[in-house]
């Protein structure tokens, strides 16, 4: 008798999976593009022109969101050295395929009148309570939890009192010595994921717009032209009336933002016959859009 009864409940529950999988399969489940073209206004954060930096190149600009929560320090003392004009006529003086392009004073002799030179790393921003941020499943190997804040891809320890920005693509990082103090003014800009790197560099901004300019920059020097100039490096809100473009990020903190979460971790178009059940945070990009007004 007790046979049966495992036998009949094995079968319920078998024909109750069934039915869990044909009701799911009525689901309309959206593709990520179909998401983005559906989201309102509201869905949208418009990002504040005293936090992006405008570096111009030989062949266009590069705009930079900078993360004035997660490194202050970082994100104040880049914006005196951008004010006072350090970096104009400096160069990216090194560019490593598929690592990073690293820009500022290579030869390390210029002293800047109103930024520092020095200043102590932001390795991770901590807070004596829990840090909410819009989290994927699981640890991925470099932290134990991933995730968005306000548009900017970070890892965090297990009691989310730390938070960091990670080494996505695009990433904006201050490069330094051995010395964990050793940065101030010699920034880079990862051309591909680089995580191994979380926690050992402070990380404060990312590439909103122009990464094409930078996979254009020159692999080595050549003697009939300079070396990756950097033309100049501006706070977008100072040039204003110069450069009225205006940025826009897919506000992250929204249940239209999970969606698309879900939608990149198993994708949804027929093109896709496999779907791993899995995205990593740097596979997940954060929608960006201009609007020059």
């Amino acid at each position: 008798m007790k046979k049966t009864n495992v036998f009949l409940a094995s079968t319920l529950l078998m024909l109750s999976g069934c039915m869990q999988q044909s009701d799911k399969s009525q689901i309309k489940v959206r593709a990520p593009s179909e998401i983005i073209n559906s989201a309102t206004q509201s869905n949208w954060r418009q990002v504040d022109k005293e936090n992006i930096l405008r570096i111009t190149l030989e062949t266009g600009h590069v705009y930079v969101e900078l993360n004035e929560q997660l490194a202050p320090n970082h994100v104040a003392n880049i914006k005196l050295l951008a004010r006072e004009k350090f970096y104009d006529g400096l160069s990216v003086y090194r560019f490593v395929e598929g690592f990073v392009a690293q820009g500022g004073d290579h030869t390390d002799t210029k002293i800047p009148q109103h930024g520092k030179k020095r200043i102590d790393a932001e390795l991770s921003y901590k807070t004596a309570s829990r840090l909410m941020i819009t989290a994927l499943d699981g640890s991925d190997g470099y932290a134990f939890r991933t995730g968005f804040l306000d548009g900017f891809a970070v890892g965090q320890n297990p009691g989310a009192t730390k938070t960091w920005m990670t080494h996505c693509t695009g990433a904006f990082a201050m490069a330094r010595g051995n010395e964990i103090n050793s940065g101030g003014t010699e920034f880079y800009i990862t051309l591909s994921p680089q995580r191994y790197l979380d926690r050992n560099i402070t990380v404060f901004g990312r590439v909103l717009e122009g990464m094409e300019h930078v996979l254009k920059l020159q692999r080595s020097p050549t003697p009939e032209r300079d070396y990756n100039p950097i033309l100049r490096v501006d706070v977008l809100q100072d040039i204003a009336a110069e450069d009225s473009v205006q940025f826009e990020v897919f506000d992250t903190n929204t249940p239209l933002f999970e969606e698309l979460i879900a939608a990149r971790t198993n994708r949804p178009e027929k093109w896709f016959k496999f779907t791993p059940n899995y995205a990593d945070v740097c596979s997940i990009a954060v929608p960006t859009r201009r609007i020059v007004m």
